[in-house]
């Protein structure tokens, strides 16, 4: 019987690749993408040719028992997605489980991912914090932002440039003004920027500033005072940092376009 590995691919910098990430995707039997395309420039970067084939949310439910009629077969099977760990609003969830059904032994290497990096940044607590993903577009919206406004939690979300600034408002309206956020873009790529402060002054800085690239939210829970400033975290409000770092091998800048839609 052979075996999965869930292998995590640079969010940004391909300098983030582990070297156990390429080994692995060196020996697999075969390597499943949610894009291929995205895919081979990393792996030519890293010299890798084994076998590509494509498994996303739109094809995954049809691919999945193929996939682990190989496995149990004897080969071992490496999966990535177009950025960070795989399974994390992300395919993956559906084969690791048909996996482990089968008793087919699982391995998720450590790496990178965008919303840990954005939560240690954000200067908000970090040591309990819930992770929410894409919200809801339209059906279920309401109901799960009502029930956030009493989560004391640092909560992380998801977004699109494009939908930014609308989503920024709506935090507005469920979670008032005065709420602490600091909006992460482009992590670990050349134009890496976070935007803090409260909500009220971070809606104002986009309203100006088109956000571009991909964006993760860290927004803080409720306090018993909502007032609360992010200088109570030791940073000034309405901190905006940009990181170039002229040394990075980067899969995209900060007018790529975003994959998240």
């Amino acid at each position: 019987m052979g075996k999965l590995y869930v292998v995590p691919t640079p969010v940004g910098n391909m300098e983030d690749m582990t070297f156990r990430a390429v080994r692995v995707l060196k020996e697999a039997d075969f390597i499943l993408a949610e894009d291929t395309r995205t895919s081979s420039v990393l792996l030519q970067h890293y010299d890798i040719h084994g076998e590509l084939l494509s498994h996303h949310k739109f094809n995954e439910h049809d691919t999945v028992q193929n996939v682990v009629r190989r496995i149990l077969g004897g080969m071992t099977a490496a999966l990535i997605s177009d950025a960070g760990t795989p399974a994390i609003s992300d395919p993956g969830f559906l084969l690791v489980r048909e996996c482990i059904k089968n008793g087919i032994e699982v391995q998720t290497l450590p790496g990178a991912t965008a919303f840990v990096p954005a939560l240690v940044s954000s200067g908000m607590p970090c040591d309990k914090f819930c992770f929410e993903g894409f919200l809801p577009q339209k059906k279920g919206r309401v109901s799960r932002l009502t029930e956030l406004q009493e989560e004391n939690r640092s909560i992380i979300f998801y977004e699109s440039p494009r939908r930014l600034l609308k989503t920024l408002k709506q935090f507005a309206d469920f979670f008032g003004t005065d709420r602490q956020v600091s909006v992460a873009r482009e992590i670990s790529k050349l134009h890496e920027e976070h935007v803090r402060g409260c909500l009220n002054d971070v809606i104002q800085h986009f309203e100006t500033t088109e956000p571009l690239g991909e964006i993760v939210i860290i927004l803080a829970g409720k306090t018993t005072d909502n007032r609360q400033q992010i200088t109570d975290y030791g940073l000034p409000p309405n901190r905006t940092t940009a990181l170039p770092d002229p040394m990075q091998l980067l899969m995209g800048t900060g007018k790529k376009k975003n994959k998240y839609k």
